[in-house]
């Protein structure tokens, strides 16, 4: 190929001579008849021939490579020949237009876009990119365009990122270069992509989007002031943006046009100019100004940040170039929208019909004035976000204290007016930072958290009162404690209310509801969340040494009866007041567990608090009911065909989970309580509309059936508490696995009875200890002694079940030790003869049979796994079945052994299947296999035909001894040949300790004769 583009060259400089040689000549010839030079006219043709002939020559030379080599090795099975092809092909194409630029080359690129192999695809892009760049090039593609055009626009959902980033790059230059070739429909293809978790494919989809749709000034001639410009682009970007409906998340279509458009979208002005805009005809509705406002969101955070969405790549670190970009940029944000926030958020807090709409659409404060815009909370919320990536220090140093007076005042009404939880945090938040100590001016925003909470203290005292006094509330009344309450519990999560004395009223609320159970649920709730948050923030005033007992004891009496409040409301009517109390209760066993003594804080020894057994039963029965065992209702299942609600119930779940988990891991609760989380690890949940399938997972060699719903939906949880216990304490790890597979086996047992062994269930249970059995494939000396203890202690459950009624039956928990058979190949070789003795002195114990002479299949399959694997082979893999009887007149097929009437008998089989250890082995050392018997990997040995050799075999393993070697010479006298060009134990290249094997590489070896070791 490289020859190929040295003669392409060649035959390019030869044409530009030509192209000279064409001028000079017929400049000679424009002379007039007296000044011609007739010997320089012969010489310009003799040099013309001349250059013809090298070209035909060197042109020939071309079509003899492209046709000798090109033409087949375009094709080749490696995928690295087929790129180069493809990238020289382009270059060719670049250099040489007029003789390669043509239909009959560029059907080579377009039949390779359908490569399997991404290098390959990569240099088709690429090499169209080169020739879509220049308009001149472009206007000879139109077949191809029209030809492979479907499925150019397809790869932009290429599998591999890069490609389909080059894809969109080139898509783009067709937008420039051949306006007409794209439809509106190859144009809808490319917009999605703006979403995509890839910054790089968003990025060059967000070029397109700007060039296609956004642009001002892609009308010809089209000139236009910059403001006018702006206002253009954002009006076709909130057109986009609404109408497209692709997205909910401004901030991923942001970054995906920063790059392109960032500077239209960092033009702060426009943006407020047009949010303040009043007038009917050029203002914004209300969906508009929701979108805008998320856009101006986005676009302050990106630009102070200077980091991508959540989702699209990692955080990066930026360089003191970038560093000094940022801080330029937010002073000049902070400049430009300081006295715009103030405005916006009047003119979005406006009252209307959806501002703090009490139950029947009464407000509980109604406004004085007629409403121009419904106050909206998200609006609200999002403006308030645009404020923690101000420099507040411009407040005191660009003499704008009139305008954050204006802030203050707005952030203030904002707490009073809107209930909702978003706008409440952010208001929460806004406020927190403008009482940062060490920002200058911030003794004004203690003066307005002063003023709102004395309001809101005063306001929940009073209805306190009154609602311990009253028999009954009406709906106005609940509501207005709910909301006031509600905004407490918000601001006591960045803010010290402990000076209000909130703890006590809470608390007879609590206790009423505890006791009569008078008290709303929406009361509930925040009093609950603000009671924690009381006793948190009196925790972190104390100090670490020399503590006051005083503080001390009232502290502890706070939280001893607080926990015991909550402990009661776990059994509480709503659902709601359940989750809450769980969520309190974890966090204050894990903050006042055992170690907050620690790092020098021994002072609070006594706050200590470790939850009795009954605590610990009723955490434990509540993750059962809420996480697991969760039963949804009409109204439930009717909400999960919204795919954003079941997001929400699914993460509230995960939280619960995490909380009783993280109590296990910092030794909150003993570490059997996390059985009843093991044992979920992976069991199919119930059913669920709307969840899609997992991809299935192959733990061995056959497809299980679909993964557990379980595993999908708390899989990482369940595994990183796994792996933290495991550092704990490996053998009370292990023991905790075991009870988890302990009551999962007893559970069944309750439900089906004693014969479990075909059910589905059962065998769930015998995945789930494959699983646990993975955990110890690392560290196998570390683990040893915890694996050892935990078949011991799985031996004694099985046989501690007294047998059934009837004379012979198996005890009832016999079962188990075929999910005690998964943790067998983790054993080292001398455990495995110690359990193996352990497991006769059991049977011995209970005066049953010899070992070998029980007819239980659980117990012949643990047995087998304890088997050393020199004694026959692969133990997973023996026959447990009897020996089958070959059909009639099938005796000539059978080898006779020692000149015998008969083959040499095999041992006396045991009625499950398994020899006696003092019976001879088989023929080749097989041992107890008996006649059911398979050179590796499924190839025959005594002749049978597939379709007459047994379902179990297992391969012939090495024997020791000439007693061994002579009786396979023996078996082999009957020249029985293996199938499919194998060779018979007798050959030269068959002798024995070599092995045997078939085409398929089934043995240990390739080829015809798989080549084992002896």
């Amino acid at each position: 190929m490289k020859l190929m583009t040295a003669l392409v060259n060649v035959a390019l400089g030869v044409s530009l001579h030509q192209e000279n040689n064409q001028r000079q000549y017929e400049a000679e010839r424009s002379k007039g008849l007296g000044r011609q030079a007739t010997d320089k006219l012969e010489a310009l043709l003799e040099k013309r021939r001349e250059l013809q002939e090298q070209q035909k020559e060197i042109e020939n030379m071309m079509n003899a490579i492209f046709k000798g080599v090109f033409v087949h090795r375009y094709r080749d099975v490696v995928p690295e020949i087929r790129a180069i092809c493809m990238e020289e092909l382009g270059t060719w194409m670049r250099s040489y237009a007029d003789s390669f630029l043509t239909d009959g080359y560029l059907k080579y690129i377009g039949w390779t876009l359908h490569d399997k192999q991404r290098e390959v695809r990569l240099q088709c892009v690429k090499a169209l990119q080169g020739l879509y760049c220049r308009r001149d090039m472009a206007a000879h593609m139109e077949l191809f365009t029209s030809r492979f055009k479907t499925r150019m626009v397809s790869m932009v959902l290429d599998k591999e990122p890069d490609v389909a980033v080059e894809v969109v790059k080139m898509l783009t230059l067709m937008l420039e270069n051949m306006e007409e070739a794209l439809t509106e429909e190859d144009c809808q293809s490319v917009y999605p992509v703006v979403y995509v978790s890839s910054r790089a494919l968003a990025s060059s989809a967000g070029l397109f989007l700007y060039r296609r749709l956004l642009n001002p000034q892609r009308e010809a001639g089209r000139e236009r002031s910059r403001d006018g410009d702006n206002r253009t682009f954002f009006r076709l970007l909130l057109a986009f943006f609404l109408e497209s409906e692709l997205h909910e998340h401004a901030a991923y279509l942001v970054d995906s046009l920063w790059d392109c458009a960032g500077t239209r979208l960092r033009d702060w002005e426009t943006i407020s100019a047009l949010l303040l805009e009043e007038s009917p005809t050029e203002g914004l509705v209300d969906q508009q100004e929701k979108a805008l406002v998320e856009i101006l969101a986005a676009s302050v955070i990106q630009a102070a940040e200077g980091q991508p969405p959540v989702g699209r790549g990692p955080a990066k670190r930026p360089s003191a170039r970038e560093r000094k970009a940022q801080v330029e940029e937010r002073t000049r944000l902070t400049h430009c929208l300081v006295p715009a926030l103030p405005q916006l958020l009047a003119k979005v807090g406006r009252w209307g019909p959806h501002c703090c709409r009490g139950p029947g659409g009464v407000s509980a404060d109604p406004p004085t004035a007629a409403p121009q815009f419904s106050a909206d909370d998200e609006k609200a919320a999002l403006l308030l976000e645009v404020l923690r990536c101000f420099d507040l220090s411009i407040y005191c140093t660009g003499r704008l204290e009139k305008h954050l007076e204006l802030l203050l005042g707005q952030l203030q009404e904002v707490v009073q007016k809107h209930t909702g939880q978003a706008v409440l945090e952010a208001a929460s938040h806004a406020l927190h930072v403008l009482c940062n100590p060490e920002l200058a001016l911030h003794g004004r925003g203690d003066l307005v958290r002063s003023r709102l909470v004395d309001q809101l203290a005063d306001k929940f005292h009073q209805e306190v009162a009154e609602l311990l006094q009253a028999s009954s509330l009406d709906e106005e009344e609940v509501y207005s404690m709910a909301a006031t309450l509600k905004r407490i519990a918000v601001l006591f999560n960045a803010h010290d209310l402990t000076p209000w004395q909130l703890f006590e009223p809470c608390a007879q609320l609590l206790q009423r509801a505890v006791d009569m159970g008078e008290v709303p649920p929406q009361v509930l709730v925040p009093a609950i969340t603000c009671l924690h948050f009381h006793i948190l923030w009196e925790l972190s005033r104390l100090p670490s040494t020399d503590v006051p007992q005083g503080q001390l004891q009232s502290l502890k009496t706070r939280v001893t009866s607080f926990c015991s409040l909550c402990q009661s409301c776990l059994s509480d009517m709503d659902a709601g007041v359940r989750e809450q109390a769980f969520v309190v209760l974890s966090d204050l066993l894990l903050v006042f567990g055992p170690q907050l003594p620690q790092d020098g804080r021994e002072g609070l020894a006594p706050l200590v608090l470790l939850p009795d057994a009954g605590l610990q039963s009723q955490l434990a029965a509540f993750l059962m009911d809420h996480v697991f065992h969760h039963t949804y209702s009409q109204e439930e299942l009717s909400a999960t065909e919204d795919g954003e609600n079941r997001i929400e119930e699914l993460h509230q779940r995960r939280v619960l989970l995490a909380g009783f988990c993280k109590l296990i891991v910092y030794n909150v609760l003993e570490l059997s309580a996390a059985s009843d989380v093991f044992k979920h690890y992976a069991k199919v949940g119930g059913a669920r509309e709307g969840c899609p399938a997992v991809p299935a997972m192959a733990w061995r060699h056959w497809a299980p059936p679909p993964p557990p719903q379980f595993y999908s939906d708390y899989g990482d949880i369940i595994k990183e508490t796994l792996n933290c216990t495991r550092q704990m304490d490996r053998q009370e790890w292990a023991r905790t696995l075991l009870l988890s597979l302990q009551q999962l086996m007893t559970e069944l047992l309750l439900q089906q009875g004693p014969e479990i062994r075909a059910t589905e269930s059962f065998q769930e249970i015998r995945d789930l200890a494959r699983r646990f059995s993975l955990l110890f494939s690392l560290h196998q000396l570390r683990n040893r002694p915890a694996l050892f203890s935990m078949h011991k202690e799985g031996i004694q459950f099985a046989f501690q079940e007294p047998a059934g009624p009837g004379l012979g039956l198996p005890p009832l928990n016999l079962p188990f030790l075929e999910v005690l058979s998964e943790f067998s190949p983790r054993l080292l070789r001398p455990d495995k003869a110690l359990l193996l003795a352990y497991l006769e002195k059991m049977c011995q114990e209970r005066q049953w049979l010899a070992l070998r002479d029980a007819p239980w299949p659980s117990l012949v399959a643990y047995r087998n796994s304890l088997q050393p694997q020199e004694e026959g082979g692969s133990v997973s893999s023996r026959s447990t079945a009897p020996r089958p009887r070959p059909p009639p007149g099938s005796a000539a097929k059978r080898p006779r052994v020692d000149g015998e009437a008969g083959a040499e008998p095999w041992g006396t089989l045991c009625p499950w299947g398994l020899r006696h250890p003092q019976h001879r082995a088989g023929p080749c050392g097989a041992g107890e296999a008996g006649p059911a018997l398979s050179l590796a990997g499924g190839t025959l040995a005594r002749g049978w035909d597939q379709s007459e050799a047994p379902q179990s075999t297992a391969r012939v393993t090495t024997g020791q001894g000439a007693e061994r070697r002579q009786r396979c010479r023996h078996l082999c006298r009957s020249q029985t040949v293996l199938r499919r060009g194998g060779t018979r134990c007798g050959d030269r290249n068959g002798v024995w300790g070599q092995g045997w094997g078939s085409r398929r590489g089934m043995g240990c070896g390739a080829g015809d004769t798989a080549q084992g070791q002896g």
